[in-house]
C-alpha cells in the first residue's frame, strides 16, 4: 500500500490535480468558519454592486478627518466622472446642437465643462437621438454638476425649533479618513449578485453544495455500474443479456435528455439538492457498467479465479475477493469521472431552470442561471458569472487531471 501511494504521488499530473481539488475543499471548509455570513442573505438594496471595499458613508462623516494635500486628487476626481467616452459624447452633443466643432477641445476640461454647462438643454432632440441617448446625456449632466468646484460639502441638520436646516459642518475636498477607524466596513471582493447577495460567500456555499451533489451522484452511479458490471461480466448468460439489454437501451437515449425529462416531471418544489443528485446518479451508470463488464470478462478465466472456483468458493466471494481488487483502481478512476460529470450535469440542469429549488441553497449552476436571467453577461457584470465558471472549470480540470495521473500509474501501456 505504501509503495502504491508513493507511485500515485510521484505522478505530476495527479499531484497538481489533487492540490487544486484539496485547495478548493479547504476554502469551502475554512471560509464559513472565518466569515460566518448567511450565504443567501440579501445585503444590498439593489443588484450587481461592483467588487470593492464598502465604507458606511454616515459613519465616515463622523469619523476623524485628516487633511492631505495631494496634487492628483482633483485630476482623479475629474477622471472618475469624466472619462474619454464622456468627453466624446459631450463633443457629439455640442456639435449636433450647432456649436462650432473647431472651438471644442475635449482635453481642456475647464473649457469643455463651461461649454457644456452653458449650452446643454435636456429638452432638445436631434435627428437619430434615441431615448436611451437622451437619458444618458441627462445622467451625465447630473454627474458633472459642481465637478470643478473647490468648495466643500456642507453637512446640515434640522433645527426642531425653527424647522429649518442649520450648518453642522463642512467636508472639505482634501479631507480624508482612515478606513480602519470607520466602524462599519465590509469587503466584497466579488461584489453582489442580482439579488444583492455577497457573491463570494454565495460562491463558497454553492461550491460546497455542488461538490456534495457530485459525490452523491457519482457514488450512486459508480455503485450501480460496478454491481451490474460485475454480475454481467462474471455470471454471463441470461443475466448478462438482461443487463446489457437495459444498458444498450439507455445508451441509445442521451442521458442528459433523460435527466431533463425526469427533473421536469418531478416539479420544482420537490427538487432539492439531494433529489437532483439521486436523479443524476440513476441516469449516469451506463458507461461505468459497460467498462466494468469488459474488465471482468478479461479476468473471469484467470488462473486465480479458476482456482477459487475449484476450491468451492461462492460467486459473491469470488467477485469480492478475486475480481474486485484487480479492478479497484479502475473503479476509483470511474468514481472521479462520475463526480466531475455530475457537477457539470447539475450546472447544465440549473442553467435550464431544472436544478434544485432556489429558496434553500445555491449551487454553481443556479448562480449561472441567475446571472443569465438578469443579463449579467450583456450588462458587463463579470463578477456574477466569471468566478462561477472558473470554479467549475477548476473542479473539472483537477478531477480529470487526477484521473489522468491515476491512469498513467495503473495502466502499464501508459507508463513512461
Amino acid at each position: 500500500m505504501r509503495h502504491l501511494t508513493r507511485q500515485v504521488f510521484n505522478s505530476g499530473k495527479f499531484v497538481v490535480g489533487f492540490s487544486i481539488f484539496v485547495g478548493i475543499l479547504l476554502i469551502v471548509i475554512i471560509y464559513p468558519i472565518l466569515f460566518p455570513y448567511p450565504p443567501l442573505e440579501i445585503i444590498g438594496q439593489g443588484n450587481f454592486f461592483p467588487p470593492g471595499l464598502y465604507v458606511n458613508v454616515y459613519d465616515s462623516i463622523f469619523t476623524s478627518h485628516y487633511i492631505l494635500n495631494l496634487d492628483d486628487a482633483t485630476a482623479n476626481r475629474i477622471a472618475s466622472k469624466l472619462d474619454s467616452e464622456d468627453r466624446l459624447a459631450i463633443q457629439k452633443w455640442l456639435t449636433a446642437s450647432g456649436f462650432p466643432e473647431s472651438e471644442i477641445d475635449i482635453e481642456n476640461t475647464a473649457q469643455l465643462l463651461d461649454q457644456w454647462t452653458n449650452n446643454f438643454d435636456p429638452t432638445k432632440r436631434f435627428p437619430g437621438m434615441t431615448n436611451a441617448d437622451r437619458n444618458y446625456f441627462i445622467r451625465l449632466n447630473n454627474s458633472l454638476k459642481g465637478l470643478l468646484s473647490t468648495e466643500g460639502a456642507i453637512i446640515a441638520v434640522e433645527n426642531p425649533e425653527t424647522a429649518s436646516l442649520e450648518e453642522a459642518g463642512v467636508v472639505a475636498q482634501n479631507d480624508y479618513i482612515v478606513v480602519n477607524e470607520v466602524p462599519n466596513v465590509r469587503l466584497l471582493p466579488l461584489g453582489t449578485d442580482n439579488f444583492g447577495r455577497d457573491v463570494l460567500t454565495e460562491l463558497v456555499a454553492a461550491t460546497k453544495v455542488s461538490l456534495i451533489i457530485g459525490f452523491v451522484a457519482g457514488s450512486i452511479a459508480t455503485l450501480i455500474g460496478l454491481i451490474l458490471g460485475l454480475l454481467s461480466g462474471y455470471i454471463g448468460g441470461q443475466v448478462d443479456d438482461v443487463i446489457m439489454f437495459f444498458t444498450n437501451l439507455l445508451t441509445v437515449i442521451p442521458s442528459f435528455v433523460l435527466l431533463i425529462l425526469i427533473s421536469f416531471s418531478i416539479g420544482q418544489e420537490q427538487r432539492g439538492a439531494f433529489t437532483i443528485a439521486v436523479v443524476i446518479g440513476l441516469t449516469s451508470w451506463v458507461w461505468t457498467t459497460r467498462a466494468v463488464r469488459s474488465q471482468v470478462i478479461s479476468l473471469r478465466n484467470r488462473d486465480h479465479v479458476n482456482l477459487s472456483k475449484l476450491s468451492g468458493h461462492s460467486i459473491s466471494y469470488i467477485i469480492i475477493a478475486d475480481i474486485l481488487p484487480y479492478i479497484a483502481s479502475y473503479v476509483v478512476m470511474a468514481l472521479i469521472l462520475q463526480i466531475s460529470s455530475a457537477i457539470l450535469a447539475e450546472a447544465g440542469l440549473s442553467i435550464l431552470g431544472l436544478g434544485p429549488r432556489t429558496t434553500e441553497v445555491a449551487t454553481l449552476g443556479l448562480m449561472l442561471n441567475w446571472a443569465l436571467i438578469y443579463q449579467a453577461p450583456i450588462l458587463g457584470y463579470w463578477w456574477a458569472f466569471y468566478p462561477v465558471i472558473i470554479v467549475i472549470a477548476l473542479i473539472a480540470f483537477s478531477l480529470n487531471l487526477m484521473n489522468t495521473g491515476l491512469d498513467q500509474v495503473f495502466n502499464p501501456a501508459l507508463r513512461e
